[in-house]
């Protein structure tokens, strides 16, 4: 099988630190989005959705989501559990990443693709037809994200970690989300956030978020 990833793009990060976690290496095709490879026929071929990362397997179906791509390894590699051990914690985690990806995750790539020039007719990521940048949505991202940043630090507040004291898929989508929403110049959501700093911090210093 191969992995199609991208050197800085958060969806592949994604799937780099929970494979990190699990001690799996998969055989990596870096695709240059900087220079628009995967919106090019070559990657195109492959992965019509224009995305990435995407997971070719030996019999030449493809798995082109991140989340999709992260429970396929789940259940090849069951341990440490990362999408939950119990019933609880299944419920729990699946419960953060729905909020995770449409409360913080949406925020970022609203007030990104509708602001930078390169997204032109392309501020929804995807196989669809152009679509126009809305400025008025990059206000809505940053409220977005300034309650998403509220809430993750209640959250922390007398925990660890997100779900049950352990580092799950939870903390890595979370992660992700945080450092993309940093790069992309949101506000700095650990200021003035004592438990989303802290939180922020001991997830930053796991050795599978450099990878």
């Amino acid at each position: 099988m191969k992995l199609f990833d991208a050197a800085w793009a958060p969806s592949p990060r994604r799937v780099r630190i929970f494979l990190a976690e699990k001690g799996v290496e998969v055989e990596r095709v870096l695709v240059d989005i900087s220079k628009g490879e995967h919106l090019e026929a070559p990657y195109l071929a492959i992965n019509p959705q224009r995305q990435i990362p995407a997971l070719l397997l030996d019999d030449g179906r493809l798995i082109d989501d991140s989340y999709g791509i992260c429970r396929y390894f789940e259940a090849l590699h069951p341990n440490p559990a990362l999408f939950g051990a119990s019933a609880v914690e299944i419920g729990l985690v699946e419960s953060w990443l729905r909020r995770i990806e449409h409360d913080g995750f949406q925020a970022v790539a609203m007030a990104f693709r509708n602001k930078v020039s390169v997204f032109k007719d392309r501020a929804v990521s995807g196989e669809w037809p152009p679509i126009p940048q809305i400025p008025e949505l990059v206000e809505r991202g940053r409220v977005m994200w300034t309650h998403f940043a509220d809430v993750l630090d209640r959250q922390l507040t007398e925990r660890q970690y997100l779900v049950e004291d352990r580092f799950t898929m939870a903390d890595i989508a979370a992660l992700v989300t945080i450092d993309f929403g940093i790069a992309t110049r949101l506000p700095d959501p650990r200021e003035g956030r004592p438990a989303l700093a802290r939180w922020h911090a001991d997830a930053s210093a796991r050795p599978s978020a450099s990878a």
